[in-house]
This record gives C-alpha cells, structure tokens and sequence, in this order.
C-alpha cells in the first residue's frame, strides 16, 4: 500500500500552491487588473505639502492626518469667510478631511474636480503621451465631468494614480441610517460609474441600495454612500494576498465612519475583496456599526465571525453561480483570507441572493440580496429571507424572528 506524506509541511506547501493557483485564476476571471496612469500623481503629495505649510490668520492648521473629532473642532472654530478660503486654497485636502462639514467638503471636491478636469483635458492634445494615453485622460476628462453635475455630492476626491472617489445619495446630514457600500478590486475613478452594467460599480450599488431602502421604509431618514475611497488591489502583486491594501483601506473606513455627522446607525455592505477591507478594520470600527454584510466574500481574514471581535451584526451571502465560491479559502503564512463567510462554521447570518447572477449582480433591482440589504440597512429585520427555510439568520434579533 502507498503510503502519503501528511505532515504539517506538505500541507502547508500544497495550500500555497492552491494559492499560486488561485491568483493565476484570478488574474484571468477579472478578479485583477493591471492600471496605471501618471497624470496627476504627485496633485495630492503637493496638496498636503502646501497645507502642512500653511495657516489661516495666524493659526496653524492641524494635520490632514488628525482624527475627525480633532479636526471638527478646528473647522468648527472658524468664521466662513476663513472655511471659505481654505476650500479655496487647498480643495484636495478639505475635501478629503473626514469630520469636516458636508458642506465645506462637496464644495471643495466640486473645485477640486473642476481643476483634475482641466489638467486631463490639456492631456488629451498632449502629443508626447500615446494614443493609449491620450485615450485614457479623454476618459478621466469624461469622469470628472460627471462627477461635477448638478447636484452630485462627491465625499472623498483624490486623482492620484487610478484615483480614489466617494459619493453620497440622500441627506447624511439628516439620516437616522447610513448605508456604507464598499466595492472590491479594480475599482478606480474611471469606473466608479457604469451606463453597462450599472449595478457593478459602486455608482450603481449605492444608488440601488438607496432606492430599496426607501421603499422599504419610507419614513426613515436614509443615506447611501459609494465608498471607493481606497486604493484596491490590482495586478499579480501580492497586496491582495496578504491583505496590505486592506489594512490601508480598513484605516480610511474607520476614519469615514468616526466622521459620519449625527449618531447615526452604520451598515456596511461589503462586495467581493470589499469583505476583506471591512473584516480587518471589524475590530476597530466604533459602536454605532450595527451591521456587517458581505457578498461575494473570498473571506475576512478570519476563521469565523466571532473572531472579527465586533459588537456589530456579521451577514453574508452568496448566489449559486459566484465564482467566487471556487476559490479554496486558506490562509497560509499570511497568504489568502480565510474562512468562506456563508459556512456555518464561520458564524455570520447568512441570507438569500435568489435572483443574483454570478459574482457583479447583487445589488440588481428584483434579487432578493438587494431587498435583503435594504431592510439590513433600514433596520427591518423581519424583512430580511434567510439562505435557507426559516428564521435562523434573524435569531436573536428583537422582533425580527417572527415576522
């Protein structure tokens, strides 16, 4: 009889190799993809430089980095004529400061967008630049447009590289609930917003979302914000792997979430490498996170909800057809994220995706994963259909098993 090396060391080799396997995969399913643009790298870097250099009236102005409680006690202190110039002098850094007023921070991306433009739009007659180039800033050109129109409320702006952007849907000044749509990889500036496939970006997500909770609850003060303020994987690196972009992106989160206004209730809806983002910054998100749901998940990094180490509800689901679920969830070394969130013995309340299609369609009007979010999202947990028969996934949830 042939006997077979089960030592903890051949192991441990056979799941990197499943992981090599996997990002080979990955690499050619749309999981990654190669971006790169030079215009306007360094916009920000200088942006920040001038600021930290910079005061108003004889005051110093704080870090950029500074906590928001910090920094709307700052901005809180001034007259509007001084707020009023430093959105002027310095538009990529307001906007961009979480705890500042909404008002100051749509303001400054409107300005901030209107510059990014201009600088694209000089790009396009650029006759050093390739076609490819001249393509690519004609299509941030197009972008920035957009996010310029009548009455669009741009949160976070940053042009640098792909480009980081954030928007708002509804009065977050005013909301009881506020929805937190976190995207996965390959989400940069450019396709933020999608006329195909509209409900695969995040655009598309939160307006969705924000239109399902509405009808859902009519009477509740609701927002939606597309948060693709976090640089996402990209390429054959090993970023992705071993979960860096998602310890940066899990910090930006929890600085979004301290500088929400109000005492406003926070979901987050977590898509595909979004799950990885929101299970890291898990631990250290503040209380007034109620729930976590992910979709798509190829894991948290984690090996169940439990050791997420929050107070907050952990959701997850899944279609039939995700191809996600094909990806072995391992974590070897560091490498891979761990446990599939739809098991039971992750521990998360898992509810219906019927209607979903593959792994981009969870948020398409009509899938029971889209009214699900809604009604995690306005707090009718009774509404909400559990992956299987009954009302496990709203155990222990007051009011909510019964109905």
């Amino acid at each position: 009889m042939t006997s077979f090396d089960t030592s903890p060391t051949l192991n441990a080799w056979r799941a990197l190799l499943a992981l090599a396997v996997v990002f080979v995969l990955l690499a050619t399913t749309g999981w990654t993809a190669i971006r790169h643009h030079e215009g306007g790298s360094d916009v920000r870097a200088a942006s920040l430089a001038a600021w930290a250099r910079g005061g108003i009236d004889g005051r110093e102005l704080p870090e950029a980095g500074s906590a928001p409680d910090r920094l709307a006690r700052f901005f809180a202190g001034l007259t509007a004529s001084q707020r009023g110039r430093l959105v002027d002098r310095y538009p990529l850094v307001v906007g961009n400061l979480n705890g500042v007023p909404l008002t100051l921070r749509y303001r400054a991306n409107h300005r901030a967008l209107a510059q990014a433009r201009a600088v694209e739009l000089e790009r396009t007659h650029d006759e050093r630049l390739t076609a490819s180039g001249r393509a690519t800033a004609d299509r941030r050109m197009r972008r920035f447009e957009s996010l310029m129109g009548d009455g669009r409320q741009i949160l976070a702006f940053d042009p640098a590289g792909s480009g980081r952007v954030a928007e708002v849907f509804g009065d977050l000044g005013r909301a009881e609930r506020v929805s937190v749509v976190v995207p996965g990889v390959d989400t940069d500036v450019v396709n933020f917003e999608r006329t195909r496939r509209q409900y695969s970006a995040p655009v598309g997500m939160a307006k969705s979302l924000y239109a399902a909770e509405r009808a859902a609850s009519p009477r509740t003060r609701t927002a939606v914000i597309a948060w693709a303020d976090y640089t996402s994987p990209s390429g054959l690196g090993m970023d992705a792997a071993i979960g860096k972009l998602a310890r940066a992106g899990s910090q930006r989160l929890d600085s979004l979430v301290r500088g929400l206004p109000g005492d406003s209730k926070v979901s987050l809806f977590c898509h595909s490498y979004g799950s990885v983002v929101c299970g890291v910054a898990a631990r250290a998100l503040p209380a007034r996170v109620a729930d976590i749901a992910v979709a798509g998940s190829p894991g948290m990094r984690v090996e169940s909800a439990k050791e997420l180490g929050t107070g907050a509800r952990v959701w997850a689901t899944r279609d039939g057809d995700d191809w996600i679920q094909d990806v072995p969830n391992l974590e070897v070394g560091g490498l891979g994220h761990g446990a599939d969130p739809v098991t039971p013995e992750f521990g998360a309340r898992v509810f219906s995706a019927k209607g979903a299609v593959g792994h981009a369609s969870y948020f398409e009007p009509g899938t029971e994963s889209l009214s699900n979010f809604a009604g995690i999202g306005v707090g009718s947990y009774g509404s909400v259909s559990c992956a299987s028969d009954g009302a496990a996934c709203r155990s222990g949830i007051s009011g909510a098993e019964t109905n």
